[in-house]
């Protein structure tokens, strides 16, 4: 697809999980955004927010209660006809959090990376297949040596690395990473998600990277939506949403990031926001448009009062 072009198309959507006769977890409770191609779209919130979910209900490992997910303009939400399944297994991949649990320890990483040309039969012969894998590893930062090794074998960076050359093999235009980097060490971080910034550039792959570290996800992405309680309570650019967020449980967020400077950390405060008394109800609350790309979920009275609050130190 051409750059700009709108690739998913999120609308409305739910995930339910059911728990008892009386009990039923809303998980995701009617979210609403859309991922442009060659775009970096950044989920955030705390544990337990609906992050994983939503991207777990996107790639169909759930199967979604309500709502529509539309991929490169088919509707893969419902009963899901031949083509928009082919279309899901090769055009969609997703990098897991856990760069161990998610490598089986039996294979080897050549036969790990070429899981999908395998399954799709996408080579000729079998020289072909294992030239494909070894140039994905050399993309990855690994070498043609590591192809014949196990995942026990490898540091945790490296496993990413392995995971993240696995769900690109297939080219796909959009990667889920849901928590890619959040079991790293901070410096391995850094070269992980630069890898993935590099990938991007070069294969011109959409992004949904689901993540908890803020000043990572305002690194990495174009624009950024925050996720409390199974509702999208704010989105917008990534500069909107750090310059002037107007939800309170976004300043929340943003207040909580600490500072590299140890005299301007010792005077940080940091804002506490707390659903149960904070006096709002998302399920009463719509998306009020603040500029074209920047959206807030509220009722109109708190939406005046935001907009009045907005600017304000926190």
């Amino acid at each position: 697809m051409n750059k700009g072009e709108t690739i998913l198309e999120v609308k409305d959507l739910k995930q339910y999980f059911k728990v008892s006769r009386k009990l039923t977890v809303k998980a995701v409770d009617g979210i609403s955004f859309d991922i442009k191609a060659g775009e970096t779209y950044g989920l955030v919130g705390e544990s337990g927010s609906g992050k994983s979910t939503t991207g777990r209900s996107i790639i169909r490992l759930y199967e979604p209660t309500g709502g529509h997910i539309i991929f490169e303009g088919q509707d893969i939400s419902g009963h899901m006809s031949k083509q928009a399944i082919s279309t899901l297994r090769t055009k969609m991949a997703m990098i897991f959090q856990d760069p161990m649990a998610c490598l089986n320890p039996r294979k080897k990483v050549i036969d790990i990376v070429a899981q999908g040309l395998d399954i799709h039969h996408a080579y000729s012969s079998i020289e072909e297949r294992n030239e494909k894998v070894y140039k994905m590893l050399e993309m990855v930062g690994l070498s043609r040596e590591h192809a014949n090794r196990y995942p026990h074998q490898f540091s945790g960076g490296q496993r990413q690395r392995i995971g993240i050359a696995r769900a690109l093999i297939m080219q796909p235009d959009l990667i889920i990473a849901d928590e890619a980097i959040s079991a790293l060490d901070v410096s391995i971080q850094a070269q992980v998600v630069n890898l993935m910034k590099k990938m991007q550039k070069e294969t011109g792959a959409a992004y949904l990277f689901i993540a908890h570290d803020l000043s990572m996800v305002k690194y990495f992405s174009d624009r950024i939506g925050v996720l409390h309680l199974g509702h999208l309570v704010e989105t917008g650019t990534s500069e909107e949403i750090f310059a002037n967020p107007l939800h309170p449980y976004t300043k929340s967020l943003l207040s909580a990031i600490p500072h590299p400077n140890p005299r301007v950390e010792k005077t940080r405060k940091s804002f506490t926001y707390d659903y149960a008394t904070s006096g709002l109800d998302y399920t009463k609350g719509k998306q009020q448009k603040v500029t074209d790309t920047h959206f807030v979920l509220a009722t109109d009275e708190e939406f005046e009062t935001f907009k009045k609050n907005a600017g304000k130190p926190y």
